[in-house]
């Protein structure tokens, strides 16, 4: 009896000698400085840095030789900066973004062609019929977006039945462009003043059929594209789209716009032509 414990205890010992050795050998040691960015960051876990959450983007930072290409932004430049100090390298350039509903297809300008009983759910909608209206590019108004977004940054409009940012508390985390099964949700370059233009539309059918669908719809006519001086306008597949790049927020194709599905956002109001002569006399 006493030899059977005696060898049990033997056993014993070796095996907590051989676990301890193989635990030394095949030890994964975390590196501090994911730890430490990680309390810097903002824990917001919305994916939108391209990672599956904070843990993933802080051993991303460790691991690369850089931190340009990548941004947190939810934190924004500031926290950046912090994870820039613990890493010893020197912060990416992150340019601010915000997300822009790209449609311009209110109720008084897209009249409704029939009514959806179904799930009041845009990606179940959308995978069953092209919507309540001749357009089939539009906003659903479902609200997929709202439902994605961790912020409380994006809602619908009763009156218009589409989707709004408030923009001073949009993170652009991207959530609410990944919720959208019509895609016209886009991340863009916040802008100097918060001011950006961009074209509210994403039909790309034919001038005609896009006009009848919806009286705000952009019809592909060029205009904006002649008036442009920055080439900063494409037309592809009926479609007008602006690069926020290189747009230099001049407005003349907003002006140039028949239809309006030009937008352009937080700039002062355009002088009237009687205001215009005025300050012509008066100088």
């Amino acid at each position: 009896m006493y030899i059977a414990i005696i060898l049990l205890g033997m056993t014993g010992a070796i095996a907590a000698v051989i676990l301890y050795v193989l635990s030394k050998k095949f030890e994964v040691r975390e590196d501090p400085r994911i730890v430490q960015t990680l309390e810097v960051l903002p824990g917001a876990n919305c994916g939108g840095c391209g990672y599956p959450g904070c843990g993933g983007f802080a051993a991303a930072c460790v691991k690369a030789e850089s931190l340009e290409g990548l941004s947190c932004p939810v934190g924004g430049t500031g926290v950046m900066e912090k994870v820039a100090s613990i890493m010893g390298k020197n912060a990416g350039n992150s340019v601010p973004k915000v997300a822009v509903v790209r449609c311009n297809g209110t109720c008084e300008v897209r009249p409704r062609t029939n009514d959806y009983d179904g799930a009041r759910n845009c990606t179940v909608a959308s995978a069953l019929y092209s919507g309540e209206t001749a357009c089939s590019f539009g906003c659903l108004g479902f609200g997929d977006c709202v439902g994605a977004c961790a912020f409380d940054a994006i809602h619908i409009n009763l009156t218009t039945g589409l989707a709004e940012v408030t923009e001073d508390k949009c993170t652009a985390c991207g959530a609410c462009v990944k919720a959208c099964p019509k895609k016209i949700i886009e991340m863009r370059r916040k802008g100097t003043k918060s001011r950006r233009i961009f074209v509210s539309c994403m039909n790309r059918d034919k001038g005609g059929t896009a006009r009848k669908a919806c009286a705000n719809a952009c019809i592909g006519c060029s205009k904006c594209l002649k008036e442009c001086t920055f080439e900063a306008i494409t037309i592809a597949d009926n479609l007008a789209y602006i690069d926020d790049t290189k747009c230099r927020l001049c407005r003349k194709c907003t002006a140039a716009c028949p239809t309006g599905a030009i937008h352009e956002l937080n700039f002062p109001l355009r002088k009237t032509a009687e205001e215009k002569e005025s300050l012509t006399i008066n100088h």
